[in-house]
């Protein structure tokens, strides 16, 4: 199958797992996740036959819906609830590491491959957890900011992490990396939040006077997709740098 049928029987999957969701009153994104599961190339049914291109479209629309949801949130709101974000989130990573560790060692897994099963699951996913806030009308909530803070803190927590744990053996050689690429994700917030202060709202007040919708968008999928190429290059996640 090409590009295109694989689009279609995704859209057609994702639209069948979205109606036995709504249908069971669970949020649909786990129908559509399912669905994911069940077209992915290790089911031996109907499934995607371009996996690669599927997963960089996959990649740039979470990318797209991430900095959609971002046009809509303020890092001010997070003000309030940063405390719990910057101590709660390592408490909250460190606990669920732990409850991981010893599930591994319980299956008889070696002490790396524990860690690494640990690591997995004290991070949540960013879109999925967004949408479900939306779909329930949440965003906006003190609980939803609390989220939101938290999984800011995982996002940048994924960075150190995905140095510490292939050094696990020789923790000694990979601290000066972790100390640069922690470097890098201050310097980065830092220069987004100096650009998203000044220069953005500048740049867009300036394209919105010459009247041009096209434009506009235009404008306003580069600057998405734009940051979040830029996160990339400095070892963030793309979609992260686009919800920025």
């Amino acid at each position: 199958m090409g590009i295109a049928a694989d689009i279609s029987v995704i859209v057609v999957a994702g639209l069948i797992g979205g109606l036995i969701a709504q249908r069971l009153r669970q949020p649909l994104v786990i129908g559509y996740i399912l669905a994911g599961v069940a077209v992915g190339p290790y089911t031996g049914a109907v499934t995607v036959s371009n996996v690669h291109d599927i997963e960089l479209l996959a990649e740039i629309g979470v990318a797209l819906l991430l900095f959609a949801l971002g046009l809509e949130f303020s890092l001010k709101e997070l003000r309030p609830v940063r405390a719990i974000a910057l101590i709660g989130t390592p408490i909250q990573m460190a606990l669920t590491m732990l409850v991981g560790v010893g599930i591994g060692q319980w299956l008889g897994w070696n002490w790396t491959s524990s860690v690494w099963f640990g690591a997995a699951i004290s991070l949540s996913s960013t879109m999925v957890t967004l949408k479900t806030l939306i779909s329930q009308g949440r965003m906006g909530t003190l609980s939803s900011r609390v989220m939101i803070g938290m999984l800011i803190v995982q996002d940048l927590a994924i960075v150190p992490l995905m140095i510490i744990l292939p050094q696990l053996s020789d923790l000694q050689t990979g601290l000066p990396q972790l100390a640069w690429a922690a470097l890098r994700a201050v310097v980065f917030l830092a220069v987004m939040l100096l650009i998203g202060t000044r220069v953005i709202p500048q740049l867009m007040r300036m394209v919105s006077r010459w009247n041009s919708r096209e434009l506009f968008l235009l404008t306003v999928v580069a600057l998405g997709l734009g940051i979040g190429y830029a996160t990339y290059l400095v070892g963030l996640s793309f979609a992260f740098g686009a919800f920025v």
